[in-house]
């Protein structure tokens, strides 16, 4: 099977130290999948690394004028190269170990979005780190727009618009028919607009999981994988009469999100993503699970899996 991971930012760490050590941790449960024949791409988040390399250039610029200011779409560049480098090293290591030959690479990913798109209206996408309410009540006077996320603390929000198109997806295609394990479309992918035959960049962040399902759709993989920190998708999570799920259709899906079930900073995005995924064809299926049981999730034994009907 042809099988697209999505990865949060948050589960590869905010120093180079952690990314590297959870690279490692990722590498190896997603590698066991190749050892059954599966080809991988893989697409991560990128919010704490984003968010920490536009906080150090804006703080550079500020204190030195020889340091030019970078856009959010140009971070958001050096992140993919940057979170890429260590999903490599470490990718490469854990196959060596497991004696399989098999070459990662990552590709500086473009996604088209559409200039219109009502998001830019509404910013809802975090980047960056928690915050306290008064580092958050500091930011808001500098003009970033902040919000609580999920009891968790406070968050930098930016617009969040669908991703239309991968520009590189004929590249990735041909690197997975070459036997590459390919990362691709890094913190949902770089957002572009089209101008004529130019792309230009912006300042957004498409959520990666959705950039996922658009990426899975478009090289027509067989799985799209969302990883987690939760064994299965639950309903009234949180709750005493909290209860997982193992399995659910579109029309249960949609109806579970009427009944508002899904925190929208979380698990709402993951699902949607999923239902886009497995919509057109019966045959996909979409599974939103545990890194730690990516193995039993693709075997029906763990994680929730979203099909058509």
């Amino acid at each position: 099977m042809k099988i697209v991971f999505a990865i949060g930012g948050n589960a590869l760490g905010s120093t180079p130290e952690e990314q590297l050590k959870l690279a490692y941790e990722v590498s190896l449960p997603i590698l066991e999948l190749v050892q059954l024949g599966h080809q991988i791409v893989i697409v991560h988040g990128n919010g704490p690394q984003v968010g920490l390399i536009k906080t150090s250039l804006d703080i550079g610029h500020k204190h030195n004028p020889k340091i030019p200011f970078v856009s959010l779409n140009q971070a958001g560049a050096m992140s993919q190269g940057y979170i890429g480098y260590a999903l490599q090293q470490a990718f490469r290591v854990t196959a060596a170990k497991l004696k399989l030959n098999l070459q990662p690479v990552t590709v500086i990913t473009q996604v088209e979005v559409d200039p219109k798109d009502p998001a830019f209206q509404n910013p809802t996408k975090p980047i960056g780190d928690f915050c306290t309410f008064e580092e958050a009540e500091a930011m808001r006077k500098q003009g970033f727009t902040m919000v609580e996320d999920s009891g968790r603390g406070y968050r930098q929000v930016v617009p969040s618009p669908k991703p239309q198109h991968i520009v590189e997806k004929d590249a990735i295609q041909s690197l997975i028919q070459s036997g590459y394990l390919v990362i691709a479309a890094g913190g949902g992918g770089i957002p572009v607009v089209r101008d004529g035959v130019n792309l230009k960049g912006i300042d957004a962040v498409i959520d990666k999981d959705f950039a996922s399902s658009k990426l899975a759709d478009l090289i027509q993989a067989d799985r799209l994988i969302l990883l987690t920190a939760v064994s299965r998708v639950m309903v009234n999570y949180g709750k005493p009469n909290a209860k997982p799920i193992e399995k659910m259709n579109l029309k249960e899906a949609n109806q579970y999100i009427k009944e508002g079930q899904f925190a929208p900073g979380s698990m709402l995005p993951k699902v949607e993503a999923a239902m886009l995924f497995v919509k057109i064809h019966s045959s996909r299926q979409a599974i939103i699970a545990s890194l730690k049981e990516t193995k039993q999730a693709i075997q029906g034994l763990s994680g929730t899996a979203i099909v058509k009907d």
